[in-house]
């Protein structure tokens, strides 16, 4: 028995008594991994992942699924040619607004330093019900992630060298022979990140930090080596460019790199000390990848060779640092952000096992008995990371059939991932409304991370920007989401799979509930088991 507090009967927010209640003064505040454990104790859950995660790892985590080499060079041109120079302006917008979700955040990985954040988080604060179609959304939009991540090598190795282009002669990957392509690299990066994820969690955890460290190096090492090859002035991006509307177009790029930063707070069953480090990394881990991410944007536009010829639109940043950089440099700087491409699929798919297992531990989810086993030797839930990928490689098999999917998939899964932030942030905002959030801190009384009197202002306009920002990214843009016309299912792929999304895990609800197998709402929840 994993959790004695099953998702399924919790309907009643944490101020009610709860065990839930405990993370104000009783979870962990201490490095002491028994403390840590302790306070894992008093939500319901045995300590069965491993407890070996320390800062750096905890930053690494949300950093690499930003993954700004990645995201950047993979969404570059799409926005460039809806937008222009001025579209840079989207990336200290689309910052900003993700700050406020994430301080919101960093306030409840204080107080629920639990995995599954996302999904926790949203039971403990509205009902069992609302809670898990929160999950829900959040783990198939993960899925997604990890699928449109894993195409991004499409944009970087065939640039590193052609004999990476296994099918066809057309690089695009919007293309026919691009696209078939990517699928095909992708699912090879998912083969060797399931294995990863299936090894000890010390091996992911290194892999990712050195991964990480390689990215940041290479990340400031482009911004610093394209700022000293500038031709022109950051006033070029005040000029150019399409209107309002095409700037809301373009800021779906900068909308899908931002996203994954509480990725720190799913790994809280894993690092020491998790309501101190959580906030803090979910924080600095946006801060510093949305930072970089506009750096490189700005970098590149000032030392792009032509704003105009149209390479810049459909090349994107490779363009840019092959030609600016020269063919040795450049390939070896694409080289580093394969590496980033390889490290951010790899913690995509961590953190989508990881709210697989977390909800599968509460019996909230089909085959929750396989799900939710942890090895006792690895720490590894093996049967999420092995489902994640299988899932993620199949999304990928739509590649081959339509160039299209590409952006379809990608856009998909950020508003999957959006929607389920505003499902954190609504349910918050009307806790805070009814009262302030207690405040929480450590076995010792130490305050640890709130916003205070902030609380109720930033909360609600983290609400408000994700929602605008949600239906920003679904709205269905034939422009943008068919451009070759004749596939209306691409155009409106994103309500569609949403729909099917909510319809499947309805059905599942439904059929569970007729079969008696879920508990009456409003159920006391069970005390923990020592």
């Amino acid at each position: 028995m994993t959790a004695t507090a099953p998702s399924e009967v919790r309907s009643d927010p944490p101020d009610h008594g709860t065990a839930a209640d405990a993370a104000g003064t009783d979870a962990p505040g201490t490095d002491a991994a028994g403390t840590d454990t302790a306070g894992l104790a008093g939500f319901g859950y045995r300590q069965e992942l491993h407890r070996s995660l320390g800062r750096y790892a905890s930053f690494a985590a949300g950093f690499s699924f930003i993954s700004v080499l990645t995201t950047v060079f993979q969404f570059f041109a799409f926005g460039y040619s809806f937008g222009g120079p001025r579209f840079f302006w989207t990336w200290p917008a689309v910052l900003i607004g993700q700050l406020l979700v994430a301080a919101c955040f960093a306030e409840l990985a204080a107080r629920y330093p639990i995995s599954g954040a996302v999904y926790q988080w949203s039971t403990r604060l509205s009902n069992a019900v609302f809670g898990w179609y929160a999950g829900w959304i959040m783990v198939i939009g993960q899925v997604v992630v990890v699928a449109a991540a894993a195409l991004a090598l499409q944009v970087v190795l065939p640039a590193v060298w052609s004999g990476f282009q296994l099918i066809g002669t057309d690089t695009s990957p919007v293309s026919s022979d691009g696209a078939a392509n990517a699928a095909l690299l992708g699912i090879a990066l998912l083969v060797l990140t399931t294995v990863v994820n299936l090894l000890d969690n010390t091996v992911m955890s290194l892999v990712n930090r050195v991964g990480v460290t390689a990215e940041i190096i290479g990340a400031v090492l482009i911004v610093t080596l394209l700022f000293t090859h500038a031709d022109r002035t950051p006033s070029v991006t005040v000029h150019g460019g399409g209107g309002s509307s095409a700037l809301l177009v373009s800021s779906i790029a900068a909308a899908y790199v931002m996203i994954g930063f509480d990725s720190a707070g799913e790994m809280s069953e894993e690092t020491r000390d998790p309501q101190r480090v959580a906030p803090r990394t979910i924080l600095s881990a946006l801060a510093a990848a949305g930072a970089l991410a506009t750096l490189l944007v700005l970098a590149a536009l000032l030392a792009a060779p032509s704003l105009t010829d149209g390479r810049l639109g459909t090349e994107g940043l490779s363009y840019v640092l092959t030609s600016r950089l020269g063919d040795g440099v450049g390939r070896a700087l694409l080289c580093d952000v394969a590496v980033a491409v390889t490290v951010a699929t790899l913690a995509i798919q961590t953190s989508a096992t990881r709210m697989l297992f977390s909800m599968a531990r509460d019996r909230a989810l089909p085959f929750s008995g396989p799900l939710a086993r942890v090895s006792p030797r690895t720490g590894q839930p093996p049967a999420p990371a092995l489902v994640v990928g299988v899932l993620a490689a199949a999304l990928l098999l739509l590649n081959f059939g339509s160039p299209d999917a590409f952006l379809a998939i990608g856009t998909t899964c950020i508003v999957m991932l959006y929607l389920a932030y505003a499902m954190v942030t609504g349910p918050q905002l009307l806790r805070r409304l009814r009262s302030p959030l207690p405040p929480a801190t450590d076995p010792s009384g130490n305050p640890l991370f709130s916003l205070g009197r902030w609380g109720l202002p930033v909360n609600a306009l983290a609400l408000l920007y994700g929602l605008a920002m949600t239906v920003n990214l679904a709205w269905p843009r034939a422009t943008v989401y068919d451009p070759s016309g004749g596939h209306w299912y691409f155009q409106w792929f994103t309500l569609l799979f949403l729909l099917a999304v909510l319809l499947v895990g309805f059905l599942w609800r439904t059929l569970r509930a007729h079969r008696g197998r879920v508990a009456p709402e409003g159920a006391a929840v069970p005390a923990p088991t020592p």
